[in-house]
């Protein structure tokens, strides 16, 4: 799997960060930014994804 972000969406609630911090990490200006080569949970990242409360992650196969 694996992770896109919409950078233009985010709003910086850091939703994501809290769920998985191996793959998401906000950053100063408070935007969030895919940590590179997180090893990570499938099942966890994609919980992550699906709980952005304005949809700037999305999944692919």
């Amino acid at each position: 799997m694996s992770i896109e972000l919409v950078p233009d969406r985010c709003e910086g609630h850091a939703v994501c960060e809290a769920i998985a911090p191996e793959v998401f990490r906000v950053d100063d200006d408070g935007m969030v930014q895919l940590v590179p080569g997180a090893d990570h949970d499938d099942a966890t990242a994609l919980a992550a994804v699906r709980s952005c409360p304005v949809a700037a992650l999305r999944s692919t196969s």
